[in-house]
């Protein structure tokens, strides 16, 4: 563990110092972690990887302020899915504001928690993936930020310009179209 942070830090430090190496393998160590952070906000792998480039270079720019204190992935992760938000946001093609159900708590309304449902079925990542991507663009970006990003509700209602409650009704609603999805790809497999 000490030893990655030593290369992580020698990593940084030499793409700080405007090292052309020390950056191709920067790029290269998070290019797939990052284009599948973009590839959970936004479908089109070519606008994903645009985002991806513009991320690296936002990122290059503020290597300076990181201070190792947290997460260097969490850190970059935050600022490649901020920039695809921020893509969503501009392109304006489907507004981030559902109708608030009033109704919504913290308590789980799909009953069982999806993380059993994908236990109980062997359910693989990219399988999981493939489902998420199925929601709407408002209830797939929330439960991103929620769930992926750890962005608490008051923050993605800060950034996405709704209200808490809006964020939370979001969420609970993608959790309940998720599960619906998931349910029907199991009836398949299973009646295979």
């Amino acid at each position: 563990m000490k030893e990655q942070s030593e290369q992580l830090r020698t990593l940084v430090e030499g793409c700080i110092a405007g090292g052309r190496d020390y950056q191709e393998r920067f790029f290269k160590a998070y290019y797939g972690k990052m284009l599948s952070v973009c590839m959970r906000y936004i479908h089109d792998r070519d606008s994903a990887q645009e985002i991806v480039q513009e991320g690296f270079i936002k990122v290059f720019e503020k290597l300076g302020s990181f201070d190792f204190t947290g997460s260097f992935d969490g850190w970059m992760r935050r600022i490649f899915a901020n920039l695809a938000i921020d893509t969503l946001r501009k392109n304006k093609r489907e507004s981030f504001v559902e109708i608030y159900d009033s109704n919504a708590s913290d308590a789980d309304p799909s009953g069982l928690e999806l993380d059993e449902l994908l236990e109980n079925h062997g359910m693989k990542a990219e399988l999981a993936m493939k489902a998420i991507d199925k929601l709407s663009n408002m209830y797939k970006t929330v439960f991103n930020m929620y769930v992926f990003e750890n962005y608490s509700h008051k923050e993605i209602a800060g950034i996405l310009n709704i209200s808490e409650g809006t964020s939370k009704s979001n969420y609970f609603k993608a959790k309940a179209n998720l599960r619906k999805i998931l349910e029907e790809q199991f009836k398949l497999l299973d009646s295979r």
